[in-house]
């Protein structure tokens, strides 16, 4: 039986994705090119959990039925209003509000509560046993563990996010449940994202269109720079990146402040959370550069997920850059809810009171901040350090809009200007440092070792101890690809911020250098790629979001 756990499978590349794409290109009719993506998706969907397929089919069911009572509502609300007097028009609108609020809370119960017990239930089961160890109950509950579908964060968003358009009465409710089962599941998005709205995917699935040279060039294309960032920079980096996370314990009951500092020296652990970032990055823009390359030659239009966020000023502006569609999910459904709910409104009109117009509203848009990222922290995962991690970014995101204010007095009193280009550089490199330490705690096992290599960093980072070979997992030849690697990156992301694309330029060239050119990636990828004995290649980071 097939499996997959990653676009980039053998068993993906040489015989599902051909044999996707060229029978989709040779069937005739619209109507059959839907099915096909259909099957496709719930096969590969299948492949990867068999049983598992039920909850995206039961999440799909939720998300249809709920849209069909919300606007079955809404239409006796229209209907109640005809011919109704002024006066009274208030009071039906609020009677049916109350009901669609309670349909929405039903289903977005159902469909969180689906999420929460396979992902959460064995992490909170354990942290209510240690609570009750503390207070010396013999007690115990059985700690559940249960196999987590691939992407099921990824479609229980979507599905909400359908839900919650169709409350608002930005979407109309679909009837056609197989369209929505496509947008849910389409294949190329289901593994590690991005999060689509109905309004971004649904239609372009639909249409099915007939795959053109164009798109099947240039699709191919950016899955192959996906490939490149993919096999050459994060599986390159990943044994070194595994023997030091995967290798760093913490002596059993050791004292938060007291942990066994002996695994690395403080800079080899730097080392290697700088290269997590960089293997993250790269795992990560790979796939969805693999994703959107599909997209683009089934004729799907998919959001970008990345803008190049590490030429971010601020962690703000980080957030704004990196898995762009997670960050505008939490504004629009979290973030807007919150800084608009009644109490929070007060709270905003107390503060500008006491604080002023400048520094009043922060304290209603800490609030809501606070909630997007403790929400943002759980979802990547059911952890302290994944709860530490998203505290970590409120933290700086809350500083850094405080700073910006008092930046923005100071540069009117004294004529400091921000964006000469050695501040710009400064705030970038302060930004990325940023950015690596709190990938540090992202990627450590446990909170507590986050903080044992944490503290390694700072207390110290130089020591007599010599680093053996074998630790690092990698040697100077893999560094020099990865560099060379990285700055090839660097330049592309370069061009791509000054409005030059890579691909667009290539476009232009005679025939022949475009192939050339081609040709040249392809022999890049065949020759640095990590693959082959002494290699496991990284597992979708994402997926399992």
């Amino acid at each position: 039986m097939i499996t997959f756990s990653s676009y980039f499978d053998t068993a993906f590349l040489v015989l599902f994705l051909p044999v996707s794409v060229a029978v989709y290109m040779i069937l005739p009719r619209q109507n059959l090119r839907r099915v096909w993506l259909l099957l496709c998706s719930l096969f590969f969907f299948w492949c990867d959990g068999k049983g598992l397929l039920v909850f995206i089919l039961l999440s799909t069911l939720f998300m249809h039925h709920g849209g069909l009572w919300l606007g079955k509502l809404q239409n006796e609300l229209d209907a109640a209003l005809t011919d109704l007097p002024k006066e009274e028009k208030k009071a039906v609108r609020e009677r049916f509000k109350k009901r669609k609020r309670l349909v929405l809370a039903f289903f977005i119960a159902l469909e969180l509560g689906m999420l929460a017990v396979l992902k959460y239930a064995g992490f909170f089961v354990n942290n209510l046993n240690g609570l009750m160890g503390l207070f010396s109950s013999g007690t115990r509950f059985i700690v559940p563990h249960f196999l987590l579908p691939m992407g099921i964060s990824f479609y229980t968003m979507q599905a909400m996010s359908y839900l919650f358009d169709v409350y608002r009465g930005k979407l109309a409710p679909d009837t056609n449940i197989g369209r929505l089962l496509l947008y849910m599941s389409f294949f190329p998005n289901i593994m590690e994202g991005p999060i689509c709205r109905w309004s971004d995917t649904a239609e372009s699935l639909w249409n099915a269109e007939r795959v053109t040279y164009e798109r099947l060039t240039r699709g191919a294309q950016r899955i192959l720079w996906g490939m490149v960032k993919k096999i050459v920079i994060a599986d390159r980096l990943n044994p070194f990146v595994q023997n030091v996370f995967g290798g760093y314990d913490v002596m059993e009951g050791a004292d938060l402040l007291h942990f066994d500092f002996t695994a690395y020296p403080g800079w080899v652990v730097a080392l290697a959370a700088a290269a997590f970032t960089l293997q993250l990055y790269a795992e990560f823009s790979g796939t969805m550069d693999f994703a959107l390359g599909l997209g683009e030659i089934f004729g799907v239009h998919t959001p970008e997920n990345f803008q190049r966020p590490f030429f971010s000023l601020s962690i703000s502006e980080f957030w704004k850059r990196w898995h762009i569609t997670l960050g505008t999910w939490f504004r629009d459904y979290v973030f807007y809810p919150v800084s608009m709910s009644a109490p929070v409104k007060k709270l905003t009109t107390r503060a500008r009171k006491k604080l002023g117009n400048r520094f009043g509203p922060l304290a209603g848009g800490a609030v809501a901040l606070f909630a997007v990222w403790i929400f943002n922290g759980l979802w990547h995962g059911a952890g302290w350090n994944y709860i530490f991690f998203g505290m970590y970014h409120f933290t700086l995101i809350l500083l850094g809009n405080i700073a910006d204010v008092v930046m923005i007095r100071f540069s009117e009193k004294t004529g400091f200007k921000r964006d000469i280009l050695p501040v710009k550089l400064f705030r970038i490199f302060r930004t990325a440092l940023l950015v690596v330490l709190g990938e540090l705690f992202f990627r450590a096992p446990t909170l507590r070792q986050g903080f044992s290599m944490c503290g390694r960093i700072f207390t110290q980072f130089i020591t007599n101890q010599t680093v053996s070979r074998a630790a690092w997992g990698v040697d100077w030849k893999d560094a020099f690809i990865v560099g060379v690697t990285a700055a090839i990156m660097l330049v592309v992301g370069l061009l791509q911020e000054k409005g030059k694309g890579i691909r667009e330029r290539v476009s232009e060239k005679p025939v022949v250098l475009r192939y050339l050119f081609w040709y040249a990636v392809v022999l890049f990828l065949v020759v640095f790629g990590a693959y082959g004995a002494g290699y496991i290649p990284v597992d979708p980071m994402y997926a399992e979001f």
